[in-house]
Formats: structure tokens, sequence, C-alpha cells
């Protein structure tokens, strides 16, 4: 789990996977009784490619570009445990300039970009499939462009905790108190504390059925989905599994927990297993000043090549999401 919190400050950090150019603009949205929630919206840009400077990084893009098309797929991003919207920019990337809309969101829970001190909490496992509600209402309801959107053809992309975020939205409903599973490690999580008082939240999940496809990889959090929990995940499902995640130290991850996933879902997937690959290969590959920094994040096993993969990574997502949203390639 340790490991798992230096990727707070690597995807803040990661460098640029793409040369195409998307319009980007960044756009924090406010809910009655919620916490602001800051959101990252790629879009089909046709003006030329540029360079967005946030922060702590630059990004390939044009910034507050005019969003070129209508009737455009809308697709969700949901990032892993200490992410942020940076951390698959490459995938955003790659699908708006296929012609999608993309919205990744910093999970006000567990996002490194923000105040983690609830990250290790039972909040995270309910709070998140909410965020992407809420991304999606804005996005219909409020953003200046909603008119360009086609509201029936609505997908999402998660990694590690955004794959279990992705299951929840899209139907399933975890026992949260299986999360002992993952208490018996040296590092106590407060969220063990929280299931010894016997403290499981009171909010709900929140499904949306508006969500018509998913791509996750390396879905976090296994044992609290058997078959019964995940009954009315019945959209199409791209899934994707990393082979050796479990050497990577993560309590929430290992194959064994994907494979069951696979297993237990009513619908085939269209499943993948990355050979000689740890979990963090998902991640957008790092620059290599942050190689050097983070080198348990951004260092692969010999022979796997993080850039070719991205580079099949997307365009598998893009076909999927075509296909299932169909979306025609222009």
């Amino acid at each position: 789990m340790r490991l798992f919190k230096t990727a707070v400050a690597v995807t803040l950090c990661l460098s640029a996977a793409s040369v195409q150019a998307a319009g980007l603009r960044l756009v924090k949205v406010q809910s009655d009784g919620a916490e602001p929630l800051q959101i990252a919206v790629w879009s089909p840009c046709a003006a030329p490619a540029g360079e967005v400077k946030l922060p702590t990084t630059t990004l390939p893009g044009t910034a507050d570009c005019p969003v070129a098309g209508d009737k455009l797929p809308l697709i969700l991003i949901s990032h892993g445990f200490g992410g942020s919207f940076t951390g698959h920019h490459d995938t955003a990337e790659t699908l708006a300039d296929a012609g999608f809309v993309v919205v990744a969101v910093n999970h006000p829970v567990d996002t490194g970009a923000g105040d983690m001190s609830r990250a290790d909490t039972l909040a995270a496992l309910v709070e998140r499939s909410a965020d992407i509600k809420r991304a999606i209402d804005y996005m219909l309801g409020a953003w200046p462009d909603r008119s360009k959107l086609d509201p029936g053809r609505i997908g999402f992309f998660g990694f590690s905790r955004g794959g279990y975020t992705g299951l929840v939205v899209a139907g399933a409903n975890p026992d949260i108190r299986k999360a002992t599973a993952f208490c018996d490690v040296p590092y106590r999580k407060p969220s063990c504390e929280e299931l010894q008082r016997n403290e499981i939240p009171s909010q709900a999940v929140v499904h949306d059925l508006r969500v018509k496809a998913m791509a996750i990889a390396d879905p976090a959090f296994g044992p609290l989905f058997d078959r019964d929990a995940l009954k009315d995940v019945t959209i199409p499902t791209q899934l994707w599994a990393s082979e050796l995640s479990g050497e990577d130290g993560i309590t929430e991850i290992n194959p064994g927990y994907v494979m069951a996933i696979n297993q237990e879902l009513p619908v085939k997937t269209d499943y993948h297993v990355v050979r000689n690959a740890g979990h963090f290969v998902f991640l957008v590959p790092c620059s290599a000043t942050l190689a050097a920094k983070r080198p348990k994040i951004c260092t692969d096993r010999p022979g796997f090549d993080r850039v070719a993969f991205h580079k099949e990574l997307n365009a598998d997502i893009l076909a999927f999401f075509r296909k299932q949203l169909d979306v025609h390639q222009p």
C-alpha cells in the first residue's frame, strides 16, 4: 500500500506521450453540499497543436479550443489511488483526436492533487461513483457546449480504484464489509478500524445507467465483488489485467482478483492479460527525469516497452468504444 502512495506525486508530473492535438480545458464543478469536483475536459479541436501548461506539468493540446463536431460521444476517466486527471492523458488525447469528448476527474477523496487524509477510509468506496454521476450531470446539463454531446453515447475508462469505480457505476453492489480482506498487512488502514467498529458508510453507492460501455484496467477491491454483486453489470466491458501486479506490493490488486471478476461478470468481456507487466504500466509513460525520481512506479520489467504498449492500449480502447458506442471513424 505504501508503494501505491507514491502515485500521488507521479500522476501530477507525468510526461506527455502523444503529439496529437486536442482541446483541453479545466473546470471546477460546484454542487450543493458537496466538495468541488475538479475535472479536465479534452475535446476534438480544429486549431493547431499547442501546449497547455499546468502547475506541475505541460500537456500537449490547445487551451480552450472550440469544440469541433456535433453529436459527440462522451467518455469519463477515473484515476487510481492518489492519482489525478493527468495519469491517463494520452488515452484522453487519443480519444479526443478521434472525435470523443473526454472528462477525467480528480476524485476529492483520494486524489494526489488534494487532501489525502480520507484516502484510506471507507469513504472512497462509496463517494467515487457519485463523483462520476456529478461529472456526467455537469457535462449534459451545465457545460456550455452540452448541445454538441450525444447523451445516448457515454462510456467510461478506469484504472485500479478507477476500475472499481466503473464496476459500481455500471451496476455492481460491492460488499464493503469484505474489505477486511485487506487488513491483514503491516500497515493497518483507517478503513480497518472503521470496519472493526462497524462504521459502514450510510451513503449508498451510485449507479448511472447513462454509461453504455466501459473499459477498466486492474480494478481494485476484487474480493468485494461476487457473482451476486456483479449480476446487474450488463454493459459491454473491456477488461485489462497486468500479469505481475501481485508483485507490486499493492494489497488491493492481484491478477487473481481480476480473473475472478472476469469469470463472475454476467457479460462476456473483451479480456486482455498484459504479459510481463506490473500494475503501473497503465499509467502514461514517465519522462526520464521522473523515472529517475520514481523508479518503482516508472520502471517496468526487463523487455517491457511502456511506450509501445500504450500505443496498443489506446488503439484497443478507441476501437472498443467506437464499436460499442457506434462511433464511425472520420
